[in-house]
């Protein structure tokens, strides 16, 4: 009978049980991840490094788009805003009317030329007979018309008739004197004063033109002197013996009694 030979392998101690208070601690140690120290730092160092590059890729990205935006070219577009108008287009031609055809007429003849007519040369006539020249019609001669008669003569201007001849007051002869008379309201104001009228009279001795030459200051007074003016009459003023026009310049005396 055969016996199996006891295992001289030992029993494994058990990792002790870890507590809240005392967490476990696996320490690491050297060379049990693979690695040497060396190629660890080394490996630590290129991570850093590309680390590094990475931010300062980010730190010129602000860089790269402006030498980007001043490289990449310009592009302008114009756009236009009103777009253009469609020509017109041109008007249809306008149709010429038609001319009527003129019928054609028929061309004139022109007149044969009269025959002239020659008696037959005798044999012992020397020369050949000339007919006579056709006599031409004298033109009529055309009375020439009439002259116009010469339109009749103006009739003269009417005679202007002599001015009148003036002569002073002194010359006056009347015949009905001017009927001087104050009016009520002059006489309650105290008005007096002298009018002084330039007075026309014609040749049969009545007045035909009275005017104030002169006032006497109050409008009353002069109303009323030529109102008494146009009532007087004289005797008609004889120049050679012929009753003329004459004119004159004459005062009413306006006086409170």
């Amino acid at each position: 009978m055969h016996r199996r030979p006891v295992s001289s392998r030992l029993p494994l101690p058990t990792p002790p049980l870890a507590t809240p208070a005392a967490p476990l601690a696996w320490p690491l140690a050297s060379g049990q991840d693979g690695l040497g120290r060396l190629e660890r730092r080394s490996l630590v160092a290129g991570v850093a490094g590309l680390h590094l590059l990475g931010l300062w890729g980010l730190l010129q990205l602000g860089a790269v788009q402006q030498v980007v935006r001043e490289v990449a070219p310009l592009v302008v577009d114009f756009i236009s805003i009103n777009p253009p108008l469609p020509r017109p287009a041109p008007p249809p031609p306008v149709p010429q009317p038609r001319q009527p055809r003129q019928p054609q007429q028929a061309p004139v003849p022109a007149p044969a030329p009269a025959p002239l007519i020659t008696a037959a040369p005798t044999p012992d006539a020397a020369a050949a007979f000339v007919a006579p020249p056709v006599p031409v019609a004298a033109a009529p001669v055309l009375a020439a018309p009439p002259a116009p008669a010469a339109p009749p003569a103006p009739p003269a201007p009417p005679a202007v008739p002599p001015a009148p001849k003036a002569v002073p007051a002194s010359a006056l002869r009347y015949t009905v004197p001017p009927p001087v008379e104050v009016p009520m309201a002059s006489r309650r104001l105290q008005e007096t004063g002298t009018v002084w009228l330039r007075v026309v009279f014609d040749a049969s001795g009545r007045p035909r033109q009275v005017v104030v030459q002169k006032s006497s200051g109050f409008a009353r007074l002069d109303e009323q002197a030529q109102q008494a003016m146009r009532q007087a009459r004289i005797t008609p003023y004889l120049d050679n013996g012929v009753a003329v026009d004459i004119t004159v310049t004459a005062p009413l005396q306006y006086d409170l009694e």
